[in-house]
């Protein structure tokens, strides 16, 4: 039941950071107008994300537009694009293994099988959560790097936007989640925890009275 409950909880929190994930994909938060000197009052807020840029005027009419070109975005951007495309693939993959693998469903029917579905579901996703955190990091260091740097204009610096504090958030539940269920998902006749064996080590106390005797 302890492994059940942890394959049960890994998988869960997996697909919370997937959700997440995916949002964090589309989400055009990524980069926000930074309010820097004279700057701090203004008529209108731009984000940027991976697919589209909006602009949020004081009346609080949004304005989207998509990139026109892949190749003009900066190359943290472009591959933004294909670590969170990829990871979110490898997360559908990973939820349809998840619940084949676990042993609450019973639909392989074979133990040995269910354990390994549920573990590679597991190793899956892992491997989307450091996907996520990847380009999530490299985007927060480029803002940073060109908000510090004086020879960018600050009308072009930037902030850090919510879609990368909630792509923190899923990578983390990603790599903890996928964790769980790859370390509740044993093989049958592999105990979670060593077991030992009490042997009789101790000298027989019949041979120590047959050796007394004999000297007597």
């Amino acid at each position: 039941m302890a492994t059940t409950g942890m394959q049960l909880l890994g998988l869960v929190l997996s697909i919370i950071g997937w959700v997440g994930g995916f949002l964090v994909c589309t989400l055009p938060m990524w980069r926000v107008t930074a309010f820097i000197g004279n700057n701090i009052v203004t008529a209108q807020i731009t984000w940027e994300g991976l697919w589209m840029n909006c602009i949020v005027q004081s009346t609080g009419e949004i304005q989207c537009k998509v990139y026109d070109s892949l190749l003009a975005l900066p190359s943290d951007m472009q591959a933004a694009r294909g670590f969170t495309v990829l990871s979110v693939l490898l997360c559908c993959l990973g939820i349809t293994l998840g619940v084949l693998g676990i042993k609450c469903t019973k639909c392989v029917g074979h133990p040995s099988l269910e354990a390994r579905l549920a573990r590679i579901s597991g190793a899956l996703f892992v491997i989307a959560g450091f996907l996520y955190i990847v380009p999530v990091c490299w985007a927060a260091h480029s803002i940073i790097r060109d908000f510090y740097d004086p020879y960018v204009a600050a009308p072009h610096k930037r902030e850090l936007g919510p879609a990368l504090y909630l792509g923190w958030g899923a990578s983390a539940l990603m790599l903890i989640g996928g964790s769980l269920l790859y370390a509740g998902s044993s093989p049958p006749g592999i105990p979670s925890s060593p077991t030992f064996s009490s042997g009789d080590s101790s000298p027989r106390r019949g041979g120590g009275a047959g050796q007394v005797k004999g000297y007597v």
